[in-house]
């Protein structure tokens, strides 16, 4: 998976330690980056529904169960970023399948700069000052990388439907 630049030991430490302080409570974290990323694009709230059923407001959303189990979800997939830092090649078959996935629900693939901006929030918020710099750029690098991944299963052609 070619990201660019690749990571520096350095930036794979930092993400490293940043994670383990934030892994421990995945669902608390993760309500702080959706509540960040619907406060900043409230249109991306219908892409998120359960059996049919609407949310009337991101609060009721937030608190539904099987959104719980995507917070769950998502977390576990910057886990295993984070634990392929060395190889995130290994990763890409997956991420192109997830990238295809939320291309199908509807997800554009523009949205995933507004996840990328509620990341890098939640991570400040749940660091506070050990989130400096340069673990923000780090951060960046690596979500950048995980994207471009998942764009690839936008760029993949159904074959035969």
């Amino acid at each position: 998976m070619e990201s660019g630049m690749p990571l520096s030991g350095r930036q794979r430490a930092l993400i490293r330690e940043s994670w383990q302080r934030v892994s421990g409570s995945p669902v608390q974290h993760g309500l702080v980056l959706f509540t960040r990323l619907f406060d900043l694009d409230p249109d991306l709230l219908p892409l998120f529904q359960y059996n049919c059923k609407q949310f009337a407001s991101p609060q009721e959303c937030l608190s539904a169960p099987e959104f719980l189990d995507h917070i769950r979800k998502v977390m576990l997939v910057i886990d295993a970023a984070v634990s392929h830092l060395e190889n995130l090649s290994c990763l890409e078959e997956y991420l192109c399948s997830l990238g295809k996935k939320h291309q199908a629900v509807g997800v554009k693939v523009e949205s995933f700069s507004t996840v990328g901006e509620s990341l890098l929030y939640m991570l400040e918020k749940c660091l506070g000052t050990a989130f400096s710099p340069d673990v923000q750029e780090a951060w960046s690098k690596l979500y950048g990388a995980v994207v471009k991944a998942m764009e690839r299963g936008w760029e993949a052609l159904p074959e035969g439907d």
